[in-house]
């Protein structure tokens, strides 16, 4: 669920209770408060009639399907809802699961839809929503309408004495022309003034009425909690898949590229050697130590790459150690302090070591910092990964950077990436993953 009000972030003269009876908002608020009576008046009455007739015909074949209409009608009601919520009220609610047979067919759709949760949310929301719209349009009403008649008092009140026969509003009279009238200017003035207090609490009232209409749609009309994790599920899912598979390209495209490359070199440098090993033993001493060096500069890139899929240290020595290499290999000064009980679940670790080693080159190739910081402990059942630096600032997840990137694979896992980089600095970024241990 989302709420947008439609406001932007700009200065106002007036402050916010003055200007809240004139806003934007509070008269669309009050559009579908007054909306909101005849529609579910008309809902209401399909499924009590729709639920009432299947209901009455269950002895019969054909209540079974009649249900089924009622509440895909309510169905098709809650779209209507759902986008009247929307464009009036700024609420933004994903459309629930839809409904889906085990088969094609009149009567697996019919099955389908009395098996779904969603549809029988709607018919809730159809009964439940009617007297609450009721109470909230009398309410909003009779408060709005009162506050602005009162307020306005000053530039009416001579309809009364022109075409009512009395000389302004009548707190008491008895019928007889005695009674008590809001007619004097003082009288008229404080009138005005209960006027402006109840037009300058009306807004909240409606922000407040409507609020119960927001749980409402959102808790009744949207996806169950069950379907909206589902779905996140799958999301995740596809990101995990997504970065295995470049983790594999770029694996593969490092072993073409680097060792492998090197490899075939050396291994046609020591064919040619052995070919002048007895024609020139010099000359494949000097071929041999060459290809000797290759083989160095072979194996530390195997050693690189390795590090880069599982660092050896990482599973002997676990986070400190590990981290503590990291940050001996980076540019800028840092500080690493880790206060963990135990270790958590390897694979928090293993994203836990790799969120670090990225924020660090981040640090490396971007932040002009001169000292940067790594903390890391446990609270209740979250792992805490903090990296600081004293940089230009100015980092930001939604530019699709890197940053990007790191917070799909943390939120794969039900993390959390915070990022603090005001311009100028400093920069603070906050991870938080399960600890699974």
């Amino acid at each position: 669920m989302a709420i947008d009000d439609g406001s932007q972030s700009r200065p106002h003269i007036l402050p916010p209770a003055l200007r809240a009876p004139v806003e934007g908002r509070t008269w669309r608020e009050f559009g579908y408060l007054l909306l909101s009576l005849p529609i579910a008046a008309v809902l209401f009455s399909y499924a009590i009639a729709t639920i009432s007739v299947g209901a009455g015909l269950l002895v019969t074949f054909l209540g079974v399907p009649v249900l089924a209409m009622g509440l895909a009608g309510c169905r098709a009601f809650g779209a209507m809802e759902r986008a009247r919520a929307r464009g009036l009220l700024g609420l933004k609610v994903a459309d629930p699961e839809p409904v889906r047979g085990q088969k094609h067919g009149l009567m697996s759709w019919v099955g389908a839809v009395l098996k779904s949760g969603a549809s029988w949310r709607h018919l809730l929301y159809a009964v439940l929503h009617f007297p609450w719209a009721v109470f909230a349009f009398v309410v909003a009403v009779t408060f709005w309408t009162t506050g602005w008649a009162l307020f306005l008092y000053p530039l009416w009140q001579w309809v009364f004495p022109n075409h009512l026969g009395q000389s302004g509003i009548a707190v008491y009279g008895d019928g007889s022309g005695n009674g008590l009238y809001l007619d004097t200017p003082f009288e008229i003035g404080v009138t005005s003034a209960v006027g402006l207090v109840l037009v300058l609490a009306s807004p909240w009232l409606i922000r407040g009425l409507t609020s119960v209409d927001r749980l409402m749609v959102a808790g009744l009309l949207g996806p169950s909690r069950l379907a909206t994790r589902v779905s996140e599920l799958e999301s995740d899912r596809g990101v995990v898949v997504d970065t295995a598979a470049a983790d594999l390209r770029r694996i593969e495209r490092d072993l073409h590229d680097g060792a492998q490359a090197r490899l075939v070199a050396l291994a046609m440098d020591l064919g040619l050697a052995k070919e002048k090993l007895t024609e020139d033993p010099e000359a494949a001493a000097r071929m041999v130590a060459e290809a000797h060096g290759e083989v160095k500069t072979a194996l530390q890139e195997l050693r690189d790459l390795a590090r880069g899929i599982h660092p050896a240290v990482l599973t002997d020595r676990g986070l400190d150690a590990a981290l503590s290499a990291i940050a001996s290999r980076c540019t800028v000064p840092v500080n690493v302090e880790v206060d963990l009980p135990s270790r958590p679940a390897a694979a928090i670790e293993g994203i836990a070591y790799f969120t670090v080693s990225e924020l660090l080159q981040n640090v490396s190739k971007h932040a002009r910092a001169r000292r940067s910081s790594v903390d890391v402990w446990q609270t209740h059942d979250r792992l805490m990964l903090q990296v600081t630096d004293d940089g230009q600032g100015g980092a930001d997840a939604s530019t699709g950077s890197g940053l990007a990137g790191l917070a799909e694979r943390l939120d794969a896992v039900d993390g959390i990436l915070v990022i603090d980089s005001p311009a100028g600095g400093p920069t603070s970024v906050t991870a938080e993953l399960p600890w699974r241990g």
